[in-house]
């Protein structure tokens, strides 16, 4: 999909323009182009017309591209990638994962790449971003970047209102639904943390202001992305602690329960044994209330009676000692 966008004004005021994203259908300069899940033709197009590096324009659809900024010599095109959070459903499950975003900063005009379509940006395309002007290609970057931690940050929150939610079920009830949703936030944790740490090397090498020239105004707004992505990056680990040790506490838990299960069903054996000893012992030569010769010779049956009721007394009462039971 191949989406074109630029900044009409839309109100002068006395200290700045006002500017309002709007969709266009050519591809004029300073303008946004947007591109994702794209089509061979929609790709040579973008190639032809704006003669952007084709493999600028590969490199975001790979799922497994890192997070890194390239510079073309002869065209003296950047690309920036950077990982963009986003969360699926799959059944029962909600599960956060991250995609690859490429930033294309051509002379004049800026071009987004993904393999689907990014949620983030539709804040900026329903003008929802505050000081947003196309043209000003460096401070627009900058705001995307800003817009992701702030994703990041938002799904996060999520996160830690899930795990809360797994935490007080758990304690309830232990079920295997509810250990299957730490062990995918504990997943998506990971996939955060390693995707926040990548983000932040870029944003280092934006900070240097050697490929990308950086004013005033954007070094203070990249500073403010750059703490946001800090507080993204602390905020994973200590979730992912969090899920470790819950999940950690809550095996010990299950561990305990099969212990003092496996302690019982010993226990029983053992006091159902000793009658089952006993029986064997006499039980070939007593006889049995419905056999004739008992009412002459009754004292062997209930010998083994009181026998096998004893035995299961003293061995209970040892076991119950030994806290066994």
């Amino acid at each position: 999909m191949l989406e074109i966008y630029r900044s009409s004004e839309i109100k002068q005021t006395v200290s700045k323009q006002i500017y309002r994203t709007t969709e266009t259908d050519t591809i004029t300069n300073d303008c946004w182009i947007n591109l994702f899940s794209p089509t061979e033709a929609e790709i040579s197009k973008i190639e032809t017309e704006l003669n952007i590096p084709q493999e600028f324009l590969r490199y975001p659809l790979d799922e497994e591209e890192r997070p890194r900024i390239d510079y073309d010599d002869d065209t003296g095109i950047v690309l920036v990638i950077v990982d963009v959070p986003y969360s699926r459903r799959e059944k029962d499950l909600i599960k956060y994962e991250t995609t690859p975003l490429g930033i294309i900063l051509a002379d004049k005009h800026i071009i987004t790449v993904s393999l689907k379509q990014t949620p983030i940006l539709d804040h900026f395309i329903e003008n929802r971003i505050k000081d947003l002007y196309i043209p000003f290609r460096t401070r627009f970057t900058i705001q995307i970047l800003f817009a992701v931690a702030r994703e990041y940050l938002r799904l996060l929150r999520f996160i830690d209102k899930t795990l809360e939610v797994a935490e007080s079920e758990l304690a309830k009830e232990i079920s295997n639904n509810q250990l299957y949703k730490l062990l995918e936030l504990s997943k998506s944790l990971v996939y955060f943390a390693s995707s926040l740490k990548s983000n932040e090397a870029v944003l280092e090498k934006l900070m240097r202001g050697r490929i990308i020239k950086l004013y005033d105004e954007d070094e203070d707004l990249l500073e403010d992305v750059v703490i946001e992505y800090k507080q993204a990056h602390e905020m994973a680990d200590i979730y992912a602690n969090i899920v470790s040790s819950t999940t950690d506490a809550y095996a010990s838990i299950i561990n305990n329960n099969v212990n003092d299960i496996m302690k019982i069903l010993a226990a029983a054996t053992i006091c159902l044994t000793m009658p089952d000893l006993i029986g064997c012992f006499f039980g070939q030569n007593c006889p049995m209330p419905w056999d004739d010769t008992f009412a002459s010779n009754p004292i062997p049956f209930f010998a083994l009676l009181f026998g096998c009721i004893a035995s299961v007394v003293i061995s209970a009462f040892i076991l119950k000692k030994k806290n066994m039971l």
